[in-house]
């Protein structure tokens, strides 16, 4: 128990303190740059092909709707990079302004998104509609057949709800 106190006070060798060789120690200069610590979130694809990030929508290739992608951005710089979930680098984009509401959309993804679009347009006729014609004879016919007596008569007298607001007043 009555060892050689522990601490900055502590002799080593008999020679000097801890608290002097720590006082002489060297010590290595700051940083230039905070260390460099990455933003990882995980956001859906939308229906127009972008992803949210910070108030602003960012392009991704299409085919992608509703795929979970992560989104990385290493603090101090100006890119976000969009992986998929394999961890696939699909996109790199020049980060916007916080809340801006921008979207940044890159000319490969808007060429691909268009061709997807265009794509599925046609320059065939449209079909012709079918006009609005009155029922004919035989639909008369099988109407009232269906219906019975029962359908000629009056389900809803709306006389008698005439009569009974009138009472009321």
């Amino acid at each position: 128990m009555g060892g050689p106190a522990r601490g900055r006070t502590a002799r080593v060798a008999g020679r000097t303190t801890v608290g002097a060789l720590a006082d002489a120690e060297p010590l290595l200069a700051l940083p230039a740059a905070p260390y460099p610590a990455t933003v990882e979130v995980t956001r859906p694809v939308d229906v127009d092909a972008t992803v949210a990030f910070r108030g602003n929508r960012y392009s991704v290739p299409p085919g992608l709707i509703g795929a979970e992608l992560r989104l990385r951005h290493r603090l101090g710089t100006a890119t976000l990079e969009v992986y998929s979930a394999a961890g696939s680098l699909l996109a790199t984009h020049r980060l916007a302004s916080a809340g801006a509401g921008q979207l940044v959309r890159t000319p490969e993804h808007r060429a691909a998104l268009e061709g997807v679009v265009l794509g599925g347009l046609t320059s065939d006729r449209p079909c012709v509609r079918k006009g609005n014609h009155p029922p004919g004879p035989a639909a008369l016919a099988e109407a009232a057949r269906l219906l019975g007596p029962a359908g000629r008569e009056v389900t809803v007298d709306l006389g008698r709800y005439a009569e009974l607001a009138g009472a009321d007043r």
